[in-house]
């Protein structure tokens, strides 16, 4: 096992399941700007080393988290609109937190999220970007931008119509209600709802274990298609799915997998190749 503190995290790797906590419970576990670069710092490590088969993300105290600290909004990060130049540095701006979170879409294994409390505004940007929510009884979602003044931007709007009815996604877009868990649960937003958060991190990590288990590049294989399919359509996706499928396919894996299962034992398959940069090189 090998473990990490950050300011704003702990992250720990075992048995190839990474948890990734936040960890500033006195703060609602806001996102200042120590947050981002924490945070990105860990995904690309994660995407890049391939320790890891899967990544579990939770959370301390009260709430998963509060969203973006409100002192965000000024000094050095302040969003200039006196100008027509200052506006279209927005956009750059904008760009670069967005990124962050498509890192969890876009990073080569699977991310299951536990969550407990409020999952306020950029909470809310960060866990539509995972593969799998598991709630406890006490979450709750807010799109609080809106309460704020503000229109949010850092994904919400983008992916919860994917994993909702768009008609419930504009009530909460437009009124700043929450949404508690049993109703995320039945229009899909969450998978389970447990009792409570150490129920609910107990099921993420079960869940995590048994993708674990699992052949990493067909894991990897899977959220390729997933994602794709999301985003084009179903003739275009099967296209996809055959490309991809022809460049990973491996009769070793499928043999390793029946046989496993046949002499019921743990199947054992390597582990993703390590990515390294060419400006590393």
């Amino acid at each position: 096992m090998t473990s990490t503190n950050l300011t704003c995290f702990s992250l720990s790797i075992d048995d190839h399941i990474a948890h990734l906590v936040l960890n500033r419970p006195e703060t609602l576990n806001t996102m200042h700007p120590t947050f981002w670069r924490e945070l990105d710092g860990v995904l690309d490590q994660l995407h890049r080393d391939a320790q890891a088969r899967v990544l579990v993300i939770s959370s301390t105290g009260k709430h998963f988290s509060a969203g973006m600290a409100l002192d965000a909004f000024g000094g050095e990060l302040t969003l200039q609109d006196q100008t027509p130049e200052g506006r279209a540095a927005v956009f750059d701006q904008l760009m670069d937190l967005q990124s962050t979170f498509t890192r969890l879409e876009t990073l080569r294994i699977p991310v299951v999220v536990a969550l407990h409390g409020g999952c306020i505004g950029g909470a809310v940007d960060l866990v539509t970007a995972a593969c799998i929510r598991y709630a406890s009884a006490d979450t709750f979602f807010c799109i609080q931008e809106i309460n704020i003044g503000l229109v949010a931007d850092v994904g919400t709007l983008q992916r919860l119509p994917k994993l909702m009815p768009m008609a419930l996604v504009k009530e909460l877009a437009y009124t700043g209600r929450r949404l508690g868990a049993e109703q995320a649960k039945v229009h899909g937003l969450v998978n389970e709802v447990f009792a409570d958060a150490a129920a609910t991190l107990a099921a993420a990590m079960q869940c995590a274990k048994e993708i674990a288990a699992k052949p990493p590049v067909a894991i990897w294989g899977t959220k390729q298609a997933l994602n794709y399919a999301r985003d084009h359509s179903v003739d275009d996706a099967l296209k996809q799915m055959g490309w991809l499928q022809g460049a990973i396919w491996s009769n070793a894996h499928v043999g390793e997998a029946i046989a496993a299962f046949q002499t019921k034992r743990p199947a054992s398959f390597p582990a993703l190749q390590p990515l390294k940069s060419f400006r590393e090189l």
